[in-house]
């Protein structure tokens, strides 16, 4: 199978326990994703273990990275296959430290060309920029234009994910651009018609980029 030059990246929603697993399990079964972050806020690290376990283990048989957002010993202990920090959280140079060489790591870059070039000077294996839409899943402050993803993939070989409130409506300028990477959340999680189905409109799209 021809892998498209821009990939799935799926997030998931603060809840991530009940019927959680078999809809990760219905939208990877529904087309191919690279990777899927596990995000969670305000429980402790046994408690996100406990509802990470079942989750990492539906990502390996389905051979989808899985990355922790912001807890580098979380992701150490469940053996994940990186973690994403932003940019008030752990330290990439810690981070690399503690998780190894072939552990991928991702930061969050806003808008900013300048701490993306630190990123990848500082041995980040992917940048996020973002927010491109408005979003209900976070909080954010800042709003590039898709010319940055042109930029970066211009100028580095390490990939970029666009994240913000992307749909398969509004995704394909960024695609165009040059996004390595959709991140996307609730327009997986919240479709109408379940998550197969937004992966299913996803993977039309890129499969035809």
């Amino acid at each position: 199978m021809t892998i498209p030059s821009c990939q799935l990246y799926l997030i998931s929603p603060l809840e991530t326990g009940g019927d959680f697993p078999q809809q990760l399990q219905s939208a990877l079964e529904a087309g191919p994703v690279a990777a899927f972050q596990f995000r969670v806020k305000d429980i402790d690290r046994d408690e996100a273990a406990k509802l990470a376990e079942p989750l990492k283990a539906i990502c390996d048989a389905h051979d989808v990275a899985f990355i922790v957002n912001d807890d580098v010993a979380l992701a150490k202990r469940l053996s994940a296959d990186g973690v994403h920090l932003g940019q008030g959280d752990d330290d990439l140079k810690d981070a690399r430290a503690e998780l190894g060489d072939q552990a991928q790591i991702g930061i969050t870059c806003h808008d900013s060309r300048h701490l993306a070039m630190e990123a990848g000077e500082g041995g980040a294996n992917y940048v996020a920029f973002g927010a491109f839409y408005p979003t209900q899943t976070k909080e954010t402050h800042h709003r590039p234009e898709a010319d940055l993803l042109q930029w970066w993939s211009a100028v580095m070989e390490i990939p970029c994910v666009a994240i913000g409130g992307i749909t398969p409506d509004n995704c394909k300028p960024l695609v165009e651009a040059g996004a390595d990477f959709l991140a996307v959340s609730g327009s997986v999680w919240k479709d109408p018609q379940g998550p197969a189905h937004a992966v299913s409109q996803f993977t039309e799209i890129l499969s035809t980029d």
